[in-house]
């Protein structure tokens, strides 16, 4: 089954992720930082990434600069493995060089099926 990488700074979105993924048959690492997650993608160990867009900044507010480098900072590390990104304000992401980046944007909330459907699409 392909490995997934999941990355959210909400703990609990986080871990329901983790939970329906990983009862679908997925393995599923998780990061809940920029930081984190870049340090998995260097690991190489990932076939999808489903990250949100908005992280922490410096001053602890929510940020989709944050997102925009993350996805800058994975193609940077040479990963060319699709990327999901989930987002309450996709508007922050269209139109930007980053837009180009990602496989596929999806507006939050997305039910799992459609996730599912998603993954299973971008993998083939």
């Amino acid at each position: 089954m392909p490995r997934l990488l999941v990355a959210d700074d909400d703990p609990q979105q986080l871990g329901l992720r983790k939970l329906l993924l990983e009862s679908s048959g997925h393995t599923v690492d998780v990061a809940l930082c920029v930081s984190e997650t870049l340090r998995h993608v260097e690991q190489g160990t990932a076939d999808l990434v489903i990250m949100d867009l908005r992280f922490p900044n410096a001053d602890g507010e929510p940020d989709a600069a944050e997102g925009l480098a993350l996805i800058r900072g994975i193609r940077a590390l040479g990963c060319r493995v699709p990327v999901i990104v989930l987002s309450g304000w996709p508007e922050n992401l269209y139109g930007q060089p980053e837009e180009r980046m990602v496989s596929r944007i999806m507006v939050k909330p997305v039910g799992t099926a459609t996730l599912l459907e998603a993954i299973q699409d971008l993998l083939r």
